[in-house]
């Protein structure tokens, strides 16, 4: 691998050492972090290309190349390897200038839960489960409270939370749905887990597209009750058919019944970029998304639509990926990368640019649809950036630092009367929080919030000296020289572990957990706290980071040292930075501190009970919920749960009753 830290003519590869063949190339930054992935059809010509007219390249590959320091390339057989590997590692690394596509609002699903002995249906939102079917997305969720209240007329399926099912089966009634028919009851028996999840396959069917022999089949039998004269059933009957028709009605029909298809469309500016898609099942629309993205890369079209199919469809099920993905233009390796579709859909995908009748026109209302979301984005966006900007430039001018500080952490201390003492710690990157980065910590010390907060600034920084430390940069800041081993890194592109610089784990590839410090240190507390943090980085030598204290009563910033503290305007967007910073730390340790406590207070409510060990305690708990109604069993009914017969279900009544009296 290429490497130096004097700019692009500094790490450039040798002539003749880059191959001639595909494959995947990754830019690095000086501390061996990924910033950019890359795949080419021949490395060598894509390669040199980066070093051959530095002053002819797009202004953001000319930062990336000042940025990186070095780089380094994998040699693989076929151009859909390629594509695979470099979808890996981009998922991997999330360089940051490669183009990310991300969800310009969170679009709700009509889901439901096959996984389940009762399937449910319900509105989510965010990561996709296992074992539930998804529909979708809509636009809003009362559009799919409206469809599923009409369908459950015709699919009586089970719609409510797993807390009202589990109270309806122990008092024998089930809730209203019941009782007006639009759920089949399985919580008190009306019907049986098998025939419940028929009529949620039958929903499922429904709502795929499969329509018509539904209606056929109510047709049937409203004629043949009316024909028995059980007039009050085939008005019934006649009722669901008209259900099933208006929810059938709120999808538009656009193209043939047999069209399966994704339509996707953008609008961009020199920027950024705005994807929209339709999704056609069945030959109607069942639901349409967004994506903005970041144009930190010089990218046309092809390129664009060539990152969204990889991205979107990489991680989607097999059920996902359609047989059809319409787009404005193909990309460059359009045949390869529908043959890795195709493998992952275990089925033919076709990849192609419409050119007239009415898939085009849909394309053109796709492509109407992403202007005016890209339009509503860079208004959103423009403020939003503004006040990013100007907040932390604004921390930096009141607390005296040298720079805006790009990365905050923020701790906070949670516990009740002394008893599980825990910590947090959360990370805001550029003003955004980064939730993957965020830490906890079950603090050991006993002595109030002064001594956890010590404590636990101790330990995140002990780590991140131990991290420099194992990869030699502490050393050469302290002027000794790094081990070296001249057989390392024989070849570029070998090794991914290779040469990895601080805050890269050599074993795995991935930033390890402290490996890079903050510019600026928060704890939610005021002068003592402030002053415990800066003894604690003080007691190790980290003298490069700023500490600050965020006091409740009266939002007031302390610094360490300080008689007085810093009062920020309190229309301020520090202030208001700073507060949402602080908050969020409060919530992620009430949310760890609250779990620990309710996991401790389960395990020492059926602690004592003779011959119940931690997987029967566990099946206790997760029958019936909570330790509370545990206490309200009988012995009967504790006997239901698996392995509790009814001497250990005697001595569980007993031993509760007499630890609430």
């Amino acid at each position: 691998m290429a490497r130096s830290a004097g700019g692009p003519a500094s790490f450039r590869p040798s002539p003749g050492s880059i191959p001639e063949s595909p494959g995947v190339y990754r830019f690095r930054d000086p501390g061996d972090r990924v910033i950019y992935v890359g795949k080419a059809k021949n490395l060598r010509q894509r390669l040199n290309s980066y070093f051959a007219d530095f002053a002819g390249l797009h202004p953001r590959t000319q930062t990336m190349l000042t940025t990186a320091a070095g780089v380094d390339w994998t040699v693989v057989g076929t151009e859909v390897e390629a594509l695979q590997l470099e979808y890996s590692w981009i998922k991997e690394y999330d360089p940051r200038f490669n183009v990310k596509y991300r969800d310009d609002k969170s679009y709700p699903y009509l889901a439901v839960t096959m996984g389940e002995e009762f399937p449910r249906v319900q509105v989510l939102r965010g990561a996709k489960r296992k074992g539930t079917r998804y529909f979708g997305p809509y636009s809003h969720a009362w559009a799919i409270r409206e469809t599923v209240d009409l369908l459950l007329r015709v699919f009586p399926i089970r719609s409510c939370s797993t807390g009202v099912f589990r109270r309806a089966g122990q008092v024998g009634r089930p809730c209203l749905l019941g009782y007006i028919d639009k759920c089949s009851a399985p919580c008190v028996g009306r019907i049986s887990p098998e025939g419940h999840r028929t009529l949620a396959e039958d929903f499922c069917d429904f709502m795929a597209g499969n329509t018509g022999r539904f209606v056929r089949r109510l047709e049937r039998e409203m004629a043949r009750a009316a024909a028995e004269q059980e007039y009050e059933r085939a008005a019934r009957l006649r009722d669901d058919i008209q259900a099933l028709r208006r929810a059938m009605e709120k999808q538009a029909v656009v193209l043939g019944d047999n069209t399966d298809c994704d339509v996707v469309a953008l609008a961009e500016d020199p920027l950024e970029a705005a994807v929209q898609v339709f999704y056609v099942r069945g030959g109607r629309i069942r639901g349409q998304r967004g994506w903005v993205v970041d144009k930190v890369e010089e990218t046309g079209p092809g390129e664009l639509v060539e990152r969204f199919l990889l991205q979107i469809y990489g991680d989607a099920a097999a059920e996902a990926v359609p047989r059809e993905v319409l787009v404005p233009t193909l990309p460059s390796d359009a045949d390869a990368i529908a043959e890795l579709l195709g493998e992952h859909r275990g089925g033919r995908v076709e990849i192609r640019v419409p050119q007239r009748g009415d898939k085009r026109d849909l394309l053109t209302t796709v492509e109407r649809n992403a202007a005016e979301a890209l339009r509503q984005h860079k208004l959103k966006r423009a403020s939003d950036l503004t006040s990013r900007s100007r907040a932390l430039q604004e921390v930096a001018d009141a607390l005296g630092l040298d720079q805006a500080p790009l990365r905050i952490e923020c701790y906070d201390v949670s516990h009740m009367q002394g008893t599980d003492v825990v910590a947090s710690m959360v990370v805001f990157e550029d003003g955004l929080a980064r939730k993957s980065e965020y830490r906890r910590f079950s603090v050991r010390t006993t002595g109030g919030d002064v001594a956890s907060i010590h404590e636990v600034i101790s330990r995140r920084f002990k780590r991140y000296l131990e991290e420099r430390s194992a990869t030699g940069e502490l050393d050469v800041e302290m002027g000794a020289e790094p081990d070296a081993d001249p057989e390392a890194g024989a070849g570029p592109g070998i090794d991914p572990g290779a040469g990895a610089g601080p805050g890269i784990d050599p074993e795995t590839g991935r930033p390890r957990k402290f490996a890079y410090p903050p510019n600026l240190v928060v704890v939610d507390g005021g002068p003592a706290q402030a002053a415990a943090a800066r003894r604690a980085l003080d007691e190790l030598g980290v003298d490069d980071v700023a500490v600050c204290g965020l006091a409740k009563r009266l939002e007031e910033v302390w610094l360490p040292d300080e008689e007085l503290p810093v009062i920020l305007p309190r229309a301020s967007e520090a202030l208001y930075l700073l507060q949402r910073v602080r908050d969020e730390a409060h919530r992620f340790a009430i949310t760890y501190h609250r779990s620990k406590r309710s996991r401790s207070v389960r395990e020492s409510a059926l602690d004592g009970v003779p011959g119940l060990g931690p997987a029967r305690r566990q099946a206790l708990i997760k029958h019936f919920g909570s330790v509370k109604r545990l206490r309200e069993a009988t012995a009967a009914q504790i006997c239901e749960v698996p392995g509790i017969g009814p001497a250990t279900a005697e001595t569980i009544v007993s031993a509760l009753k007499d630890e609430s009296s």
